[in-house]
């Protein structure tokens, strides 16, 4: 039996405490076992009607943290006790940037890979896409319906009349590292002095200002993700941008146009492995694709799998077939191009 003295409730407020806290350990276990962690790179509403379909049929909840930047600093910096389970970004050089960290972990699945074609995902299971995007080329309703290559951005017939956003931006780093997948060191190097000579300013802004800037009549072609287009269309303040303006698919007569990815990748230390393969497993089953064509205007990476009505209505094109994983291999050389190029300058 216990004496009474001064210090007794102290005591017994310190042994309430560690009550308290064992309960609502058991708990965080009992959630933690039922739910999924999401550091996502995607925006909220493109992802959030997807996890509210996976909780809906499987009935585990995801927990998500968005984030414009930083994801593979957070994770360093959490080391073995981040929280993380799945991975969203939103083009290769995210995931590449994540693989080289050694960040992630492999996820051998047979279900991902009977869906994802082979060049849209690591050879050692670390990362795998989930839509598609084409690096287009827009061109000023101006000129008329024309065909263009990638190398059409350096003809001399264009002096002055190319805008872009930064050259160091992972779109366009993406697609100078399939330039040199495709022409080597050399040719890319002076197609990117030729392409910085026919630019009508500095490179700037996104991808829609470019679309702005053709409209405002400073240009008459620019780079842009195909997405972005969708984008446009629907935004009362920037259809005219978009009115104005051809989405032209490149390279048609040849390899086909670029193509980069938004993907998904499984963290090293995931506390909740099991759920985190559903989750994985199912934003590739077809509802899931079709749920996030209708809503990013991206294109499936399922090949079974149309896109938007709006996405399919810019027709079919070629897609380049190179392995995102070569192209990636040369992101390091594509910078230093960029560079001896005194393309942002």
């Amino acid at each position: 039996m216990l004496k009474k003295t001064k210090e007794t409730p102290l005591y017994f407020l310190l042994l309430l405490l560690l009550i308290l806290s064992f309960s609502a350990l058991l708990s965080f276990n009992s959630f933690a076992s039922n739910a999924v962690n999401v550091y996502s790179y995607r925006q909220p509403f493109l992802v959030e009607p997807l996890f509210e379909k996976f909780t809906q049929k499987t009935g585990i909840k995801v927990n998500i943290v968005f984030a414009k930047k930083g994801m593979a600093e957070r994770l360093a910096r959490e080391g073995k006790y981040s929280p993380a389970d799945v991975l969203l970004t939103t083009d290769i050089s995210r995931l590449i940037e994540l693989q080289d960290k050694q960040l992630l972990q492999p996820f051998d699945s047979s279900v991902i890979k009977k869906f994802v074609p082979s060049q849209y995902r690591a050879q050692n299971n670390q990362w795998f896409a989930l839509t598609t995007r084409v690096r287009n080329i827009y061109s000023s309703k101006r000129l008329g319906d024309i065909e263009l290559n990638y190398l059409d951005l350096a003809d001399e017939k264009y002096r002055g009349r190319i805008c872009s956003r930064s050259g160091k931006h992972p779109y366009n780093v993406a697609l100078v590292s399939a330039m040199i997948s495709e022409y080597g060191e050399s040719k890319t190097l002076t197609w990117l002095e030729k392409f910085k000579a026919n630019l009508a300013r500095k490179p700037q802004g996104n991808d829609r200002s470019q679309v702005q800037a053709i409209h405002q009549n400073l240009c008459d072609l620019s780079l842009g993700n195909s997405y972005y287009f969708g984008k446009m269309l629907k935004d009362k303040k920037q259809k005219k941008w978009a009115d104005g303006v051809n989405i032209n698919f490149p390279n048609q007569a040849n390899r086909g146009s670029h193509v980069n990815i938004s993907g998904m990748a499984l963290a090293k230390y995931a506390p909740n492995k099991k759920n985190a393969h559903a989750l994985m497993e199912f934003l590739v089953s077809k509802p899931a694709q079709q749920l996030y064509a209708e809503t990013n205007m991206e294109y499936p990476v399922r090949t079974d799998v149309k896109p938007s009505a709006l996405v399919a209505s810019w027709g079919d094109f070629k897609a380049d077939t190179l392995s995102l994983e070569t192209i990636a291999k040369n992101r390091k050389i594509a910078l230093k191009l960029l560079d001896k190029a005194q393309f942002d300058l």
